[in-house]
């Protein structure tokens, strides 16, 4: 073949390959599983005034949500392994637009992990909470605390004093609650129990799971 026509040939079908809309790249980080989960809610039935349960993959990975709390009216918009900023991004798709009476969210652990300082997470806190009580005025926001991940313990000093300013949080507004789970996941030296997570040292299992449940269970009745 003509080295001219080989060349043009595959220029051609590059071209072809970057715009075509199947297999086009998203443009923001974590956009194509946002647009999942918004098509997800398109066609499965939800009611204003529920419970959105947001964040990261701690959220997402929390299987029998729906089924602990199935008086609840549960909606569950956990994505990826997302952080403070990425929830602010989509805070209309995965929040606003549900209209919930209450917000749990766990997002802040993955933050520390990419090395933001705690301030800079509680002023992203502060963000989520201004925009959503703007559209929502009555809306209730509940913090799940940071959890003791055995393969994040060298981060424990930063993860200890995010759940501090959380608290702080907490008591400085009406509609902010804090969460703790952090004692709960702990052994009694104060290391991490490794029994409740899988093998990634990282994500829970039913037992870390049984005790998020309990945690969570007051602020659903």
């Amino acid at each position: 073949m003509n080295p001219f026509f080989k060349t043009s040939a595959i220029l051609i079908f590059l071209l072809v390959f970057s715009y075509s809309p199947e297999i086009k790249a998203q443009t923001q980080p974590f956009e194509n599983e946002v647009k999942e989960l918004v098509k997800k809610y398109e066609t499965s039935p939800w009611n204003k005034g529920g419970a959105v349960f947001t964040g990261s993959s701690s959220i997402r990975l929390w299987k029998t949500l729906e089924e602990d709390f199935p008086q609840a009216n549960i909606i569950n918009t956990g994505f990826g392994g997302s952080q403070t900023h990425d929830l602010i991004r989509y805070l209309d798709e995965l929040v606003i637009s549900f209209e919930p009476k209450k917000v749990f969210i766990y997002v802040g652990e993955n933050d520390i992990n990419a090395g933001k300082t705690v301030r800079q997470i509680i002023n992203e806190y502060g963000i989520i909470i201004d925009r959503v009580s703007t559209s929502i005025p009555e809306v209730g926001f509940y913090f799940i605390g940071t959890k003791p991940s055995p393969s994040r313990w060298d981060k424990k000093g930063q993860m200890e004093a995010l759940n501090n300013e959380m608290q702080v949080l907490s008591k400085s507004k009406e509609n902010v609650t804090y969460i703790d789970v952090w004692t709960k996941m702990l052994n009694k030296n104060g290391t991490p129990n490794e029994k409740l997570f899988v093998d990634d040292r990282l994500h829970m299992n039913s037992k870390g799971y049984k005790i998020w449940k309990k945690a969570v269970k007051p602020y659903l009745e």
